[in-house]
């Protein structure tokens, strides 16, 4: 076991939490939305406009919009039938009023898993399971977690436990150098659940208070692995029996559909506790917030929308579909 912190400046580095906000959280996340925004809104004018009148027509224009925006079937399904509910009990007449209506149904879905993550001062340390395949942003996210934690007032340890991939060590201790956090590391092709349970040692015997360790990405259709991650949940339960306290699977929303099969399959293997969406901005598929939410019971804690370290930020439903609808040009005293 070592602390791994490069002296050098690595090519992986992260991005500097040091550069000037330039804008709000509210503007970033509408600019993040915006390809969900046109894929969703675009053709929808004349029904926003004008007078409304629900029928069939209405509806599956709707219905198509939302499935191409990747909402989900069962999402879909959920919208469409509490709008002919609400319709019979509340006189929709313009387009203005279907909007609102359809702002206030979306917003409901979201709010059931609208749930902070909560570091109980009990739990020392607070170990935070991060998991999630190749690609989906989960060192970047382990990076942005540590640094939210740390300005919190916690002392925070980043365990390596991916150990396959040859730039994840390096990549962590980057983002460990930046912001003064050790990481726990071994060499390359060591065991994952031996790295992560080193770090724990670690952790208590410093008093750390948050704990956050990677794992290797790996598809949920590799059982070997997805075994492997129950091996590592085991040895950590024999330090620990409450630990892990967290398990954040991280999602690449470009992916789509195939984010809640991954789910799915992470949450039967392992017992998911959180999801992070991630890369909402490079992708025209953000309605998979709501196909997560309403398919699966687990809280959303975290959403993405860019690299920078305030572009990931607390899951707050009511503000993710005002971008889907609406261009924010708030400032940030009114975020």
């Amino acid at each position: 076991m070592f602390n791994f912190l490069k002296k050098n400046q690595s090519q992986n580095n992260p991005p500097s939490s040091e550069e000037p906000k330039e804008s709000s959280w509210l503007q970033r996340l509408s600019q993040g939305l915006s390809k969900t925004r046109r894929q969703f809104t675009s053709g929808l004018t004349q029904l926003f406009s004008g007078s409304a009148k629900l029928d069939e027509e209405t509806l599956e224009t709707l219905e198509t919009h939302l499935l191409a925006a990747d909402v989900g079937v069962e999402a879909t399904a959920k919208i469409i039938e509490t709008l002919k509910e609400s319709a019979k009990q509340k006189k929709i007449t313009t387009g203005e009023d279907l909007q609102a209506e359809l702002q206030a149904i979306m917003v409901s879905i979201l709010s059931v898993r609208q749930q902070s993550l909560t570091i109980a001062d009990s739990d020392k340390p607070f170990v935070l399971l991060m998991i999630g395949m190749n690609g989906a942003g989960k060192t970047t996210t382990i990076g942005k977690l540590a640094k939210r934690f740390k300005d919190e007032g916690k002392t925070v340890m980043l365990a390596a436990g991916d150990t396959f991939r040859a730039a994840a060590v390096e990549q962590l201790s980057a983002w460990g150098q930046r912001n003064d956090i050790p990481v726990i590391a071994q060499q390359q092709g060591a065991d994952s659940a031996s790295v992560i349970f080193d770090a724990l040692q670690s952790a208590k015997a410093r008093k750390i208070d948050v704990l956050i360790a990677d794992t290797a990405g790996r598809l949920h259709t590799q059982q070997g692995l997805m075994a492997e991650l129950a091996k590592i949940k085991r040895v950590i339960q024999k330090f620990d029996p409450q630990a892990p306290h967290e398990t954040l699977l991280v999602l690449d929303a470009s992916i789509g559909q195939n984010a809640l099969q991954q789910a799915k399959q992470f949450h039967e293997a392992i017992g998911v506790t959180g999801v992070v969406m991630t890369k909402l901005d490079g992708t025209a598929k953000g309605g998979m917030l709501l196909s997560i939410a309403q398919t699966l019971d687990i809280p959303i804690r975290f959403i993405g929308v860019g690299e920078q370290i305030d572009d990931m930020q607390i899951f707050n439903a009511a503000a993710v579909v005002n971008a889907i609808f609406t261009e924010q040009t708030l400032d940030e005293s009114t975020a």
